[in-house]
C-alpha cells in the first residue's frame, strides 16, 4: 500500500514539474515575442515644446519671498507611427536656479494616439515662496537686465501601447528653458488686465 502511494506521489511531482516547466517556457516565449516586437518598432520618446507663457504676477518682496502666477502652454507630439502613449500623470512646476518656485500642477490623464499632438495649458503659482538671499539678488539683477530665466519642468509617468499590448509605467522628465522678458512691453501681448503673454516656442529636453 505504501509503495503504491509513493508511486502516485512521484507521478504527481513529475506532473507538477512538467506544468511548471511548461508555464515557464510559455512566459519566456511571450517575453521574447514582446522583445522582438519592441526591437522592430523602436519606440521614440515624445517631443515637447514650450509654446508660450502668460504672466499675471512676478513679485519679489522683503523679506526675500517670491510670488508668481502664470500660465504656460506645453505641446507634446508622439513621433511614433505604431505606438500610442498613455500619460498617466504629469506634474508641472517652475524652477529658478534649482529652486522650485511654484507648487506642482497636475494635468489630467491623457492618451496620445500615433503621430498625434497633445496640448496642456496649466496655471502655475507660488504664493510668498521663501528664497535664499542670493537667489533674490540674482532675480533683481536679471529683472534690471530685462528678464528672468526659469525652467518649466514636467515629471510623471507614461505607458506605451502597441496594438492591444500596454507596457508598464515609465518615468518621464521634461525640462523647458524659458526667458521671460519682464518689463519690456514691446515683446509681450497684453491679454488681460495686468497679464502679458510671451510667445516662446522653446524646445524641451525629454528623458524617459
Amino acid at each position: 500500500m505504501s509503495k503504491d502511494c509513493g508511486h502516485h506521489e512521484s507521478k504527481r511531482k513529475k506532473l507538477y514539474k512538467r506544468i511548471g516547466v511548461g508555464i515557464l517556457i510559455f512566459i519566456l516565449i511571450v517575453a521574447l515575442i514582446i522583445l522582438i516586437i519592441w526591437a522592430v518598432l523602436k519606440p521614440s520618446k515624445p517631443s515637447f515644446t514650450l509654446q508660450d507663457a502668460t504672466l499675471y504676477s512676478f513679485n519679489l518682496t522683503s523679506p526675500v519671498q517670491l510670488t508668481t502666477i502664470f500660465q504656460v502652454t506645453v505641446v507634446a507630439r508622439n513621433p511614433n507611427d505604431k505606438i500610442g502613449i498613455y500619460y498617466d500623470r504629469l506634474l508641472v512646476y517652475a524652477n529658478y536656479r534649482n529652486q522650485q518656485i511654484t507648487v506642482p500642477t497636475s494635468t489630467p490623464p491623457n492618451y496620445q494616439d500615433t503621430n498625434a499632438v497633445s496640448i496642456w495649458s496649466p496655471f502655475l503659482q507660488g504664493q510668498n515662496v521663501p528664497v535664499a538671499p542670493f537667489i533674490g539678488a540674482q532675480i533683481n539683477g536679471e529683472l534690471q537686465s530685462g528678464g528672468v530665466y526659469i525652467l518649466i519642468r514636467l515629471d510623471g509617468r507614461v505607458r506605451w501601447r502597441v496594438g492591444s499590448f500596454i507596457s508598464g509605467p515609465y518615468h518621464i522628465h521634461v525640462t523647458c528653458p524659458a526667458f521671460i522678458p519682464l518689463g519690456n512691453p514691446n515683446v509681450g501681448i497684453s491679454v488681460e488686465k495686468n497679464a502679458i503673454k510671451y510667445q516662446l516656442t522653446q524646445d524641451c529636453s525629454v528623458s524617459v
